[in-house]
């Protein structure tokens, strides 16, 4: 059986989804840096920098970054409509996804490490810049690839655009300048098989 170390809130939520469309058994592993614990020494001995998700497949193999496993599922697994026959474009926006925003969100969450000394006032200015610039990546991903998204059979790109336009203001941002885009997202999460994974992930407020 597949190993999906990973914890709430993270990019293991587009990995658990796509094992579920894929119908692929798996054991999941509360796991994260930021958790001490069983889960995250376990995570440590597959993975020394303890990052999420992690999938260890049933050969033992170790994969790393959201973007890889989600390929790697989709050809692993071509009857699940994970990648499509031709995936140039669909790789081609997982690799945006991982370059440009996932890149943006690492400099809001850590603006210390980009900046040397870095005070309060200097590390506010750097979240700020970094954030128009996630935003105005979300704006390009939706102009350029919003037409290569299947949010009625949501497959690898979907999932990832779904999952990590989560964080950092991005829904509310996408909602009020391309909510086109937007909708096909809430569309994406709304599929039956993934539904109750979202949800668990991100709980709908009451």
């Amino acid at each position: 059986m597949l190993t999906l170390y990973g914890a709430k809130g993270s990019g293991a939520a587009a990995v658990e989804a796509a094992l579920r469309i894929a119908e692929v058994p798996f054991r999941w592993v509360e796991a994260a840096s930021w958790e001490p614990g069983p889960g995250l020494e376990e995570l440590k001995r597959v993975n020394p920098l303890a990052q999420i998700p992690t999938l260890v497949l049933d050969d033992g193999t170790v994969m790393t970054e959201s973007a890889a496993i989600l390929i790697g599922l989709g050809l692993r697994y071509p009857r699940s409509g994970l990648l499509p026959a031709e995936p140039a474009q669909t790789i081609r926006g997982l690799v945006y996804i991982a370059a440009n925003c996932y890149a943006a969100i690492g400099v809001i969450d850590y603006p210390e490490r980009f900046c040397a000394p870095c005070d309060d006032a200097m590390s506010e200015r750097i979240r700020a810049g970094a954030r128009a610039r996630l935003h105005e990546y979300w704006r390009l991903f939706a102009d350029q690839f919003g037409a290569h998204m299947k949010p009625e059979q949501p497959g690898a790109l979907d999932l990832l655009a779904a999952v990590v336009s989560r964080w950092s203001g991005a829904r509310a941002h996408l909602k009020e300048k391309r909510a086109a885009f937007h909708a096909m997202l809430e569309r994406v999460e709304a599929d039956s098989r993934i539904a109750d994974i979202f949800q668990r992930h991100w709980p709908a407020k009451a």
